[in-house]
């Protein structure tokens, strides 16, 4: 009789086991520096007790093969790009792959012409791993259909490996936050994302904002949801339209802490702060959350990077298994700080 096999033991699961991040797994497991010895014996512990192996690069198809793999990231200037880029560039040059950083610049003719010439994509790499990219239908169909191997952070519905976390859920916990503490009277400054359904971050965001609020029997005020998109500049504009042109709310949900940071900005400029006029929280924990004291929904950037580049050499190793793709959600954390305080 046929035995079911047993599924393959993961990164992630080899993490969970060691109590330590991705990142610091992927490190200790490919015996590179800065993880201390006390971490490395738990990784070779929890390893050997899931029967995990990394993949070696040896194991990579001989013939055709370029040895590259191809990052695409909307821009290559935003905090969580540039913390997710060098993660997963540690994965990859320790798999043996070089990598080749293509920015969009945040234009949609870049973006045409990237996607556009697929072809030409595949003489450069062998694989693409995708950062939170908008992409149409059609396109995603032609992705998946030219013999690159994929993977992404933070897209949805595509047919290949992605790894993210739960942004409605974040915005949700983050709003509950407010709502525990007093504030009934709230604001989003929402995010925003132009192209194609598969990043859907802006909008999964505001949902869990919507959420939280229904849980309250409350309901969105339509005028105190501003587009601020996901900048510092973004959430300065958006915050000096409400100070300006609608009126100021108990407390004020950020879709990012960069926006949270230009919200900030203004609100100095005002002659006000935080908490002391408003209560503030964003989601990220930005590396100047802690510096500027904003309470964050923080989540693990830098693993996200880490995970999918795991998961794409995975698919670069044996690209002739016949595992279906993948979705991994990782965890978010309240880090509560002086941005927000109970109404009084």
């Amino acid at each position: 009789m046929l035995q079911a096999k047993t599924p393959r033991a993961t990164i992630q699961d080899v993490a969970a086991l060691s109590g330590l991040s991705i990142c610091t797994v992927s490190r200790a497991l490919r015996q590179l520096p800065n993880v201390s010895e006390k971490a490395q014996a738990k990784v070779s512990d929890a390893a050997a007790k899931l029967g995990y192996k990394a993949s070696s690069a040896a194991s990579r198809l001989a013939g055709g093969s370029t040895g590259s793999v191809a990052i695409i990231v909307p821009t290559a200037t935003a905090w969580f790009f540039a913390q997710a880029v060098e993660a997963a560039e540690e994965v990859f040059a320790a798999g043996g792959y070089d990598t080749v950083l293509i920015s969009l610049r945040n234009r949609p003719s870049v973006h045409r012409k990237l996607f556009g010439d697929l072809a030409g994509l595949s003489q450069r790499v062998d694989g693409v791993l995708l950062l939170n990219i908008a992409l149409s239908e059609a396109e995603i169909a032609a992705l998946a259909g030219s013999g690159l191997a994929v993977a992404s952070v933070g897209m949805h519905g595509v047919p290949w490996d992605n790894v993210g976390i739960d942004n409605e859920e974040a915005a949700r916990t983050a709003t509950k936050h407010l709502l525990g503490l007093g504030h009934w009277d709230l604001a989003m400054l929402s995010g925003s994302e132009a192209g194609g359904p598969s990043v859907v971050t802006g909008s999964e965001r505001l949902r869990g904002f919507g959420r939280a609020l229904a849980d309250h029997d409350l309901t969105v005020d339509p005028d105190l949801v501003i587009d601020a998109g996901f900048s510092i500049d973004g959430g300065r504009l958006a915050m000096t339209e409400l100070i300006e042109n609608r009126r100021m709310p108990s407390a004020i949900l950020a879709g990012c802490d960069e926006t949270a940071f230009g919200a900030l900005m203004a609100l100095r400029e005002f002659g006000l702060s935080a908490p002391k006029n408003v209560s503030i929280i964003g989601i990220d924990d930005h590396q100047m959350s802690w510096f500027l004291g904003l309470t964050t929904m923080a989540q693990p950037v830098a693993d996200q990077g880490a995970f999918a580049a795991n998961l794409l050499i995975e698919r670069l190793h044996h690209p002739g298994l016949p595992n279906p793709p993948t979705s991994h959600v990782l965890d978010t954390r309240l880090v509560e700080r002086r941005s927000t305080r109970r109404r009084r």
